[in-house]
């Protein structure tokens, strides 16, 4: 009995179900297959599905869950071609060469204002967690923080002629070239 109840529901609804998946998809094979998965979808309800008051708004939203979740899975593939363009690795942007100038800095920074930056900006820590492992009060650890920064900050406005706009962000960097 609930084999005839699917079998009628799917007889009835089954072009309509394709055509929904066709014209999302764009593929035949793709939403013939989904279509495939919604049939055993059904199957597996058995008797549930008989007793629904109404199977096709259930076989749509099935329907719709499954390419849902197809697109989700789908990874897009581009193909590279041979004659993409190389970056250089020495034509970076200015700014994009501030990383080589805290990396200079940083050594001649106090050991106190180089740990508290390495661990709360390079190795992700919160300032909550630094104060606790440190035994420091949040407040000290902050203070301690804003403090090494501020020296940080002078530094690279000393070595690597940093500039920063109005509001503090950094606007213009003009590296020293490095001896060869």
């Amino acid at each position: 009995m609930a084999f005839e109840c699917v079998l009628n529901a799917w007889q009835t609804h089954e072009k309509e179900l394709l055509g929904f998946l066709y014209r999302h998809l764009g593929e035949h094979s793709l939403a013939e297959d989904l279509l495939q998965d919604v049939f055993i979808k059904a199957m597996k309800q058995g008797s549930h599905f008989c007793s629904l008051d109404n199977p096709r708004a259930w076989l749509f939203r099935v329907a719709r869950t499954t390419l849902i979740d197809c697109t989700r899975l789908a990874k897009p593939n581009v193909v590279l071609t041979e004659d993409l363009p190389v970056s250089d690795a020495q034509e970076r942007d200015a700014i994009d060469e501030l990383d080589i100038c805290i990396s200079r800095n940083l050594p001649h920074l106090p050991t106190e204002d180089r740990f508290i930056l390495e661990a709360c900006h390079l190795h992700g820590l919160t300032v909550s967690a630094f104060a606790e492992r440190e035994g420091l009060s949040l407040p000290a650890a902050k203070s301690r923080l804003l403090r090494a920064r501020q020296r940080l900050r002078d530094a690279l406005v000393q070595h690597c002629q940093v500039q920063f706009d109005e509001q503090g962000r950094v606007c213009c960097h003009i590296p020293k070239k490095t001896e060869k």
